[in-house]
């Protein structure tokens, strides 16, 4: 079940990153509770990826349905989007293999930057008569001002670029050494997924 899951967020992944690479908007809004590190510091990057991989059970290239078997031996069938090219590259016993990755990069600015938010995508994809193979990324970096710290809580409290503020726990209070009031953290957040369909071995 926790596969199918997984492949379900890559479909929808898959669609939100093909739509944000299609019309980037003019002015995006920032969200309203900016996310924050928990513990302020000069800079930190955290990344976790996922892989997995399902084996083409079934594929109707007149629906565009494909069915796939998981490593676990669950099925899960979905259709294919137009914008998936070269599927009739694809045959029964082929590997789907999808990778995921995240990562969260935050650094504290002294003296302070103006509050923003702006938000880049692109993608790629494998070239007409190859076998289909994907990648698209995005990411959005968040521009906040430190407005009042409580060494005593731990806690520290943001402005974001609407004015909007949120308070939040800060996990190990050596941290907040050097951070001042008026301070800036940048937060990086970034997203990218490949995929990839190789032919079964003989």
């Amino acid at each position: 079940m926790k596969q199918v899951m997984f492949w379900t967020m890559i479909v929808c992944v898959v669609g939100s990153l093909c739509l944000a690479c299609a019309a980037k908007p003019e002015a995006p809004e920032a969200p309203a509770d900016p996310v924050a590190p928990a513990a302020p510091a000069p800079a930190e990057a955290l990344m976790t990826t996922v892989k997995a991989s399902a084996t083409v059970t079934a594929i109707n290239h007149e629906t565009r349905e494909v069915t796939l078997t998981l490593e676990d031996g669950e099925e899960f069938s979905l259709v294919a989007d137009e914008a998936v090219e070269n599927l009739d590259q694809v045959s029964q016993g082929d590997v789907v293999v999808a990778t995921y990755t995240e990562a969260l990069a935050y650094e504290v600015i002294p003296g302070g930057e103006e509050a923003g938010l702006d938000t880049t995508a692109a993608a790629a994809a494998a070239e007409l008569g190859e076998m289909p193979a994907a990648i698209a990324g995005r990411s959005t970096t968040l521009t906040v001002t430190v407005t009042a710290i409580d060494t005593e809580a731990p806690s520290v409290t943001f402005m974001g670029p609407r004015g909007n503020t949120r308070t939040i726990q800060v996990l190990y209070a050596e941290k907040l050494d050097g951070v001042s009031v008026g301070d800036s953290v940048e937060i990086t957040y970034a997203e990218a997924l490949a995929i990839s369909v190789e032919k079964a071995a003989n």
